[in-house]
């Protein structure tokens, strides 16, 4: 499903018209992404966990000469992690 299938699905979902919940899908993403940035953890019960975890320097392989090894440096990634409600609906 792509964004533009989502948001025809919100819309049905909810009544609202397509820019409407386009409007309401972009402010949701948004906000996660202000949180995110601001190191903060968004919890949304039953559905999951926006957070973003810190990766360490490390060594790796450079893909084109696999011989030379490269330096990656730290970095911060987000992590989404279900919570037990869509766990539950996915394995039904």
């Amino acid at each position: 499903m792509n964004k533009a299938e989502l948001v025809a699905k919100m819309a049905e979902k909810s009544g609202l018209t397509k820019k409407d919940a386009e409007g309401a899908l972009n402010s949701f993403m948004a906000s996660v992404e202000e949180a995110l940035v601001a190191g903060e953890k968004v919890q949304l019960v039953g559905f999951g966990t926006f957070e973003t975890r810190e990766r360490a320097a490390r060594e790796g392989r450079n893909p084109r000469d696999p011989k030379k090894k490269i330096k990656i440096p730290a970095s911060k990634a987000p992590v989404f992690k279900a919570g037990k409600g869509l766990k539950e609906k996915v394995n039904q």
